[in-house]
Order: structure tokens, then C-alpha cells, then sequence
């Protein structure tokens, strides 16, 4: 740990200083030989406990001799050899896992043989499960652990034996079994200590239950902070129902109960209740006995707040990113790390406390295979921690207590800055009278603090039903906001017309408390929404659309990048398969999915554009990169729902015309799209027109329907060969006919237009190389020059019609020197010259077209390019205006000099 305390060299600790192990070499002696060297494991551990039974004990017996020759070997790995602290953990869990699949299968022959096997009511087999929890769940257990043990029966029903009793019964006994085989300290000690007090009502609650008793539970009384305890589960005997998947419908119970559909930050305020409770009992323990305050696991700083790091992130965002879904602490960390939810230093440096941490805890136990997590005080056991750990501990110094205090200092601030009273730590966000207590929202102390343009539309939010239907604790959040808004515009952060849309963008959202809870718990987020509301309103409009976006505003490093296709498709695709691992692809998930990722990248690229970190051509790039994103995962994803799909990857491919074809698509841009395939090698044409068509008809499904995630896009097939009378799909030597003229059927002068900035976008590869060369094969053929121009103008002036302009006002892209002048323009000369000024054909858009023409010679000298700078104004000028809700009908005088230099390039090419 580079920024911790440097270590100091010692001489090197033995495994026999601790008093348990020198108990086992005493007593074991013979049997030490038993364990093979290394590290123990599923097999060796069984191995030895079928030699120790062999010998002539008892399998209770030779389970405890087993546990404390495991233990021993464990403490010389550990402290002599400097294993790792995962080589340690696995093994203890493997201790776990063989001890309880061995005791179970004993418990339940003898209980069979007193009462026959457990059926349900269709005469078949009831299974059961033992559930590890906490650190044996996530494989972490530690040396001298205890084992926090759920006990779950599959079905009620009744023993087939002479006499009968119920499977409830019948399981009982096996769990009383359990705990005499496990459990009970006799002459050979225990194998682990069993603790049950995590089954559903705890102590007062029965021992073993029923997958529908769970099921029950989980949605009638379970508690947050439980939510938190079976995050970590796991069915650990007996294996064969972990192999043969039986134990899957378990998971289908826990995995809703555990993880929220949705950003779930209302679960702060359970956890903080519970972390409460734990450091009271902590100082309640080590009151009178300062030596109990060195607590490596309890007190401040220490394992469970790493613990309880972990799994608050997991809880809170594994709804939606089953990818970064972890039992292990440490896998845990890179997970958030690499899923960008925590800054890759910080998870670094946790991961390296939390098994520095780990490490003590376990010479701790080794001493004396005692149950404990604080700092011995005898100088001589200190001495052994610090020299096994490779520092140092005397009367006059210790390297050892002092690390243990930065650890748990770093771990300390770390835990404070997530889990804050929805209060930014070190921040001066008190000014302005907006700290002390908490107020309500409906309080005229509240009002009181507001400035008048804020508290006039607060009052006017307190008066809705919606807010008068609110519980008081909802109250209590929205007035905590409303300070912090108030706050911010006293300061200067944000307007009061940003303050005041504020109030407006959350009346819609007071019945969706989770984006509440978000903005309590996240007070920089709040602080950047109220920047940005200020500085346009459309993205008001978008946030109240899709507010769960709003998270995305913590992460300023993804604010500052721009969009990575790449990155955002490996990301995306990461989450489809861990939604395939946990059992849940279906649809529905997948399509929520993908409607999420796209609202928050078009969000980042919003907030990228209203600060100005990017251009409006960067801006309509990033859009158009995310749709092409979009419609690759979709097409790849729908395909594998299709049911009568003939082969593992379609040939297929979409066409971007229009927008997203010229590379100008905006925010909320409908997609103008074509769809071809590939039936060259398909024995029966018909029939793969057939199945494309039907995957044709899903795709635009999964892209246009509306879920509870929102919409993905709107799609206008109205350009594919033949319009709205021909096919959804075409074949791409089809398609290839109808554009080049072969036969009776062929594209219209309109439709050649379309094509000049139409492109393969998502698909098979050579999908997109033959529909590339057929592009440029039509634009290229030779076209009586008059009556293109003829037809061109024809089609301008219907358009012009069909889109009238209030008299006196300039539309940027409709009035005479607006866009699609420019725009018509670009289309003729590509269509008439690019036959013979191959710099034309590439679909290059409409700046580097006009470029490219003038120095070709096509255009008088300073046309082209003053054309090119007036388009690019024409469009930041309507693009401004959409941002802001403002028409895009401007006074002509201020944008008379764009206007003129598009009215010059269209008199250069159709009056000339």
C-alpha cells in the first residue's frame, strides 16, 4: 500500500508461537502427516476426514480433528510462507462446504431410517438446502469464524415411512442433527460455531422453512438491512444441488428481493441505521476495557465499513448492472471500479486495507482459536502479529498499531464520505441560513429561508394532492432539497430560474421516492442538476422524460469524455451476458437495458453540449455513433429471441438514410432506416424472406416500444425500395435492381437523393460493402444534367410548400437560403458530377461536399466554403434554439450573411 505506512524489516514469525497450534501439534501429532502439503481443498479436506474415519472415529470426531489440522496448516501458510489472504479464505470455506455436505448427508440418513424420505404431494423427493451467509456465502470465511447457516426446504409434504410426519418435521430433526454434528463442543472441540439468527424473524422464527414461507417473508417482512445479509447467500450443501440446478429457483426468490429494478438509494438510510446500531453495541462492548477499542473488525475503520461499502453499491446499483453482481468483497471492488462507480485509487486502496485488515484479524484468531477481532495486549503476542505482518512492535514504538490506524483511517473517511447524513462532507454548503435542523416542506420555516421567487412556486407545489398525500418523511426530504436549492442560488451556483424549474421538474417525480432519496444522499448531483437546468430547458424536459439520468451527473469523469463507442458496446454487451448468468435475459430486461444505457449517454452527450465541452457537429457525431451502438447490440440481441431463426448470425444489415445516415442526428431524431439481407446461400429464398421479415418486425419492436424504461427511438422505414407498399426488408441483390434500374420497378430521382447520404450502419460487414458499392454505382451513372436540375427544384419547392414560414421571420431550414437549399444543392451536384469527380462519392456530409466541390472547380471561388460556414452557423443557430425551446424562426437580419451565401451557392447551381 504505497500511501500507507512504510514497513519495517523484522525477523521472520513462526506458526508455534500461537498457543492453539502448539495444542494440535501436541495432541495430533500422528495425524499431521494425514494432510498433503499445500494449500487444503475440497478434495484433501474429504480425503482426511475418510482417513480419520478410517482409523476408527466417528465422523463428528474426525470432522473436529480435520478442522484443527486444517487450521494449523493454515496458520504456517499464512504467517511462515505469506500466502495469500484468498488461499486462506477458500480453504476455510472448503472446510465449510465438506464438514456440512458430509453432516447433512448423515443427518438425513438417519433421520430416513427413522421416518423414511420427505414427499410432496406428486410423490417426488423434497430437496434441501443449507444457505451459507455473510462470509461463508462470499467464500471469505475467515479462521476461527463462526457460520451464519439458513436452513430451506423445497415443498411441504410428508415422509414415506410406517409413520409419517410432516416434511416440516422431518427437516427440523435433520437441523437438530446438523448442529449436534457441527456444533456441539466436545473432548475434539467443534468444527464451527452455527449461528441461525439470520432466518427469516430471527431467533423467534422457526429453524427451517419452506421456499413459500421464504417467498413469503421476503415480501410481506423482509427489512432493508436483511436485503443486505442475503446479497451474500449462497447454497453451499449439498453440492449436487448447486450441479444439477436445482437450487435455481432459490435464486429466483432472492435475487428480486435483494436487488431493486431501479437506482436504490433509499436503502442509505437502513444501512445507516444498522452501521449505528453495530459501532453503539462496538463502544457499548469496549466501555471500561479501552483495549476492545482496537476492534479490527467493528470499531472505526474497520471491516465491516468496507463490508457495508461494498454491498451498499451492490445493492443500490445491481438492479440495473447485474455485471458489477459480487458475494466477494474483493471481487466487489474491481467490479465498481470497472463499471465506473468508484474511482479506481480508492477501490485500489480499500482492497488493500480490507486484506491488511483481514490478515491481523486472522493472527488474532490464530493465537488461541478464539472468536475475537481485537489487538491482544501482551507485548509478546503483539510482537508475533507485527513480525508475521513484516513490521514491528516494542515498548518503544509500533510500525504495526500505527499502519493499523491509517488503514482504518482511510477506510474511515472513505465510509463517511458514502454514507454522510445526506450532507457533503468538508463541503460549505451551510451558508445562507439553509443548515440545522431538518424542516418539512409544508413548514413556514421552511418558507422562510426561501428566497420569494422559490418560496412563491414551493408554495404553489405544497398545495398539489401529490404532495399533501406524501409521507412525513418524504416531506422531510423535499424541504432538505429545497434548502439545498435555496442555498445554492445564494451562493451564486445556480439562477433562480434554475431554482425555480427545480420545483417543476420534481412535481411530477414525488410518487418515485427512490430519485428522491438519490438527490438527498448525492448533494453534488443536486448541485450540478441545478447548474444545468439554468443553462437551457430542454434538458428539463428530458430529465422529467427519463430521470433516473440524473445519477449519471456524480460521474464527472464520463461528463468530461467524449462518447466511446467501443467502450459503451463492451459495456453493454458485458451486461447482457451477466444478465444471461443470473437467469434473467428475458426480454423485458434486455429492452429496459438497452433503453437505459441509451438515456443516460444521451444524457452525458446533453450535458456536454449545454456546457459547451463539445461542438453541434460533435454533438450530432456522438448521436449518431450511439444510434449505430444502439442498433448493433439490438440487432444482435433480438436475434437470439427470434424463434424461427435459420442460422447463428443473421445476414443482415441496416442503412441509415437521412440524419442518422448524413451523420447529423439530434436529440429525439426520428431514425430513417432500410433493412436488406443476404439470401445468396440460402436453400429456399422464400423462406429466409420469410424469417427476415419476422426479425425485421421484432427489431422495430424492441426499438420503438414504449417499456417502463421509456422509449428507444422512433423508426421511419418510408425510404426502402417502393416506400410504404413495399416490403420491410429487401434482399440486397433486390435492393441492388431497384436502385440501379434493372427491370420494370425502379427508385426515383428522390430516392437517388436519399441515397447520397445513406450508410451501413449496423449488420454483416459485407452487407455494408455491397450496399456501398451499389451507392456509389448510382450516384455515379450518368443523369441528363437539365432534367436532374429540373426534377431537384421540382421536389424543393414541395417541400417549401408543405412547410410554410411566418411572413417576416427567417426558418433556418425552410426559408430560401436556409439548410435545404444548401442541402438540395449538395444532392445535385453529387448526383451529376460524382461520375466524374470522384471526391463527391463518399458520404462525407454536407460541409465537406461543398469543400470538395469548390475545389473541384464545380463552384465559383468562395462559394463552396462560404456556403459550408453558413451551413454550419444555420445549423448551431437551430440547434441552439431547440436547446432552449425557442422557435427556429429567427429576424432575417441576424443571419443575413448565412442566408446570402446559400442563396449564392443555389443561384450557383441551378441558375447558372
Amino acid at each position: 500500500m504505497g500511501s500507507l505506512h512504510p514497513v519495517t524489516a523484522t525477523a521472520a514469525a513462526l506458526a508455534e508461537h500461537s498457543r492453539f497450534v502448539q495444542r494440535v501439534r501436541r495432541r495430533h501429532a500422528a495425524e499431521l502427516a494425514l494432510l498433503p502439503p499445500g494449500a487444503p481443498d475440497h478434495a484433501s479436506i474429504t480425503a482426511l476426514i475418510a482417513q480419520l474415519q478410517a482409523a476408527g472415529r466417528p465422523l463428528a470426531s474426525a470432522m473436529r480433528v480435520a478442522r484443527q489440522l486444517v487450521l494449523e496448516r493454515l496458520a504456517v501458510l499464512d504467517v511462515e510462507q505469506q500466502a495469500p489472504l484468498t488461499s486462506i479464505t477458500h480453504a476455510m470455506t472448503a472446510l465449510a462446504e465438506v464438514t456440512l455436505g458430509l453432516a447433512l448427508a448423515q443427518a438425513r440418513l438417519d433421520a430416513d431410517a427413522r421416518h423414511g424420505a420427505p414427499r410432496d404431494a406428486n410423490g417426488e423427493a423434497i430437496d434441501f438446502w443449507i444457505i451459507g451467509m455473510g462470509k461463508l456465502g462470499a467464500r471469505e470465511l475467515n479462521v476461527s469464524s463462526d457460520i451464519d447457516l439458513i436452513y430451506v426446504y423445497e415443498d411441504d409434504g410428508q415422509t414415506d415411512g410406517p409413520q409419517p410426519i410432516s416434511a416440516h418435521e422431518y427437516f427440523s430433526a435433520v437441523a437438530r442433527q446438523l448442529y449436534t454434528l457441527i456444533g456441539d463442543v466436545t473432548d475434539d472441540g467443534f468444527v464451527f460455531r452455527v449461528d441461525l439468527a439470520l432466518r427469516p424473524n430471527g431467533n423467534s422464527g422457526p429453524p427451517v422453512v419452506s421456499l413459500a414461507m421464504l417467498e413469503e417473508y421476503f415480501l410481506v417482512q423482509g427489512r432493508e438491512w436483511e436485503r443486505f445479509a442475503w446479497l451474500k447467500s449462497r447454497v453451499v450443501a449439498p453440492r449436487e444441488a448447486v450441479t444439477s440446478g436445482r437450487a435455481l429457483q432459490l435464486r429466483a426468490l432472492v435475487t428480486p428481493f435483494v436487488y431493486r429494478k431501479y437506482l436504490d438509494y433509499g436503502v442509505f438510510e437502513g444501512l445507516r441505521q444498522l452501521h449505528r446500531r453495530i459501532r453503539e453495541e462496538a463502544q457499548r462492548r469496549a466501555a471500561g476495557r479501552p483495549e476492545r477499542a482496537n476492534d479490527v473488525k467493528l470499531s472505526r475503520g474497520g471491516i465491516r465499513e468496507i463490508e457495508f461499502i461494498v454491498q451498499l453499491l451492490l445493492v443500490v446499483r445491481g438492479g440495473q448492472f447485474p455485471e458489477i453482481r459480487t458475494r466477494s468483497t474483493l471481487k466487489a471492488l474491481d467490479k465498481l471500479a470497472a463499471g465506473g462507480l468508484m474511482k479506481v485509487d480508492t477501490a485500489q486502496k480499500l482492497a488493500e486495507a480490507y486484506s491488511f485488515l483481514r490478515q491481523v484479524e486472522h493472527r488474532i484468531q490464530y493465537l488461541d482459536d478464539q472468536q475475537t477481532h481485537v489487538l491482544p495486549t501482551a507485548d509478546a503476542d503483539l510482537g508475533w502479529i507485527a513480525a508475521s505482518m513484516q513490521l514491528s512492535c516494542s515498548s518503544l514504538a509500533c510500525p504495526l498499531t500505527d499502519k493499523l490506524c491509517e488503514v482504518r483511517e482511510l477506510v474511515a473517511t472513505e465510509f463517511d464520505t458514502l454514507l454522510h447524513d445526506g450532507q457533503a462532507p468538508g463541503r460549505g454548503g451551510c451558508k445562507g441560513g439553509t443548515c440545522g435542523a431538518p424542516l418539512p416542506l409544508d413548514s413556514e420555516q421552511l418558507m422562510a429561508k426561501l428566497p420569494e421567487g422559490l418560496a412563491e412556486r414551493v408554495r404553489a407545489l405544497i398545495a398539489s394532492p401529490r404532495v399533501k398525500a406524501l409521507r412525513d418523511d418524504s416531506k422531510l426530504r423535499l424541504g432538505k432539497l429545497m434548502l439545498r436549492a435555496a442555498g445554492a442560488v445564494a451562493q451564486g451556483h445556480c439562477s433562480l430560474a434554475a431554482a425555480q424549474r427545480f420545483v417543476d421538474w420534481i412535481e411530477p417525480l414525488l410518487r418515485r421516492e427512490s430519485y428522491l432519496a438519490l438527490l438527498v444522499e448525492r448533494p453534488g448531483v443536486q448541485q450540478r442538476l441545478l447548474k444545468l437546468l439554468g443553462l437551457a430547458r430542454w434538458p428539463m424536459r428530458y430529465l422529467m422524460l427519463h430521470p433516473g439520468v440524473i445519477d449519471e451527473l456524480a460521474d464527472e469523469r464520463q461528463m468530461a469524455e467524449r462518447f466511446d463507442r467501443a467502450a459503451f458496446t463492451a459495456d453493454l454487451d458485458e451486461r447482457h451476458a451477466a444478465w444471461q448468468r443470473s437467469g434473467e435475459a428475458d426480454e423485458g430486461a434486455l429492452l429496459d437495458t438497452l433503453r437505459r444505457a441509451h438515456h443516460a449517454e444521451v444524457f452525458r452527450t446533453l450535458v456536454r453540449d449545454v456546457e459547451q465541452r463539445i461542438t453541434v457537429e460533435q454533438v450530432a457525431d456522438d448521436l449518431s455513433a450511439l444510434a449505430d451502438a444502439m442498433l448493433d447490440c439490438t440487432l444482435r440481441w433480438a436475434w437470439q429471441h427470434l424463434k424461427q431463426r435459420h442460422r447463428d448470425t443473421p445476414q443482415f444489415a441496416v442503412i441509415a438514410y437521412g440524419k442518422l445516415g448524413g451523420l447529423e442526428l439530434g436529440y429525439g431524431s426520428d431514425l430513417d432506416v432500410v433493412f436488406v439481407y443476404d439470401d445468396a446461400d440460402e436453400a429456399d429464398p422464400d423462406l429466409a424472406q420469410e424469417i427476415y421479415a419476422s426479425f425485421v418486425r421484432k427489431l422495430i419492436s424492441w426499438l420503438t416500444l414504449r417499456t417502463a424504461a421509456g422509449e428507444l427511438f422512433e423508426i421511419d422505414t418510408a425510404l426502402r425500395p417502393n416506400g410504404g407498399s413495399g416490403l420491410l426488408v429487401s434482399s440486397i441483390n433486390s435492393f441492388d435492381k431497384y436502385q440501379r434500374g434493372r427491370g420494370g420497378n425502379t427508385a426515383w430521382t428522390w430516392e437517388h437523393q436519399a441515397i447520397t447520404r445513406a450508410r451501413f450502419c449496423a449488420g454483416t460487414s459485407h452487407l455494408g460493402e455491397r450496399f456501398e458499392a451499389t451507392r456509389r454505382a448510382v450516384i455515379s451513372a450518368p443523369r441528363e444534367a437539365q432534367a436532374l436540375k429540373d426534377e431537384v427544384r421540382t421536389m424543393r419547392e414541395k417541400v417549401r410548400a408543405a412547410v410554410p414560414v411566418k411572413s417576416g421571420l427567417f426558418d433556418v431550414k425552410h426559408s430560401p437560403g436556409g439548410m435545404m437549399d444548401a442541402e438540395f444543392a449538395v444532392q445535385y451536384l453529387v448526383l451529376s458530377q460524382s461520375g466524374s469527380h470522384p471526391a463527391l462519392l463518399d458520404n462525407a456530409g454536407n460541409i465537406a461536399l461543398l469543400q470538395r466541390a469548390e475545389t473541384a472547380g464545380l463552384l465559383p471561388a468562395g462559394v463552396g466554403s462560404a456556403a459550408a460556414n453558413a451551413y454550419r452557423e444555420l445549423r448551431r443557430a437551430q440547434h441552439r434554439a431547440r436547446l432552449d425551446e425557442q422557435p427556429t424562426q429567427f429576424d432575417p437580419a441576424s443571419l443575413a450573411s448565412e442566408r446570402d451565401a446559400v442563396l449564392a451557392l443555389w443561384r450557383a447551381v441551378f441558375e447558372a
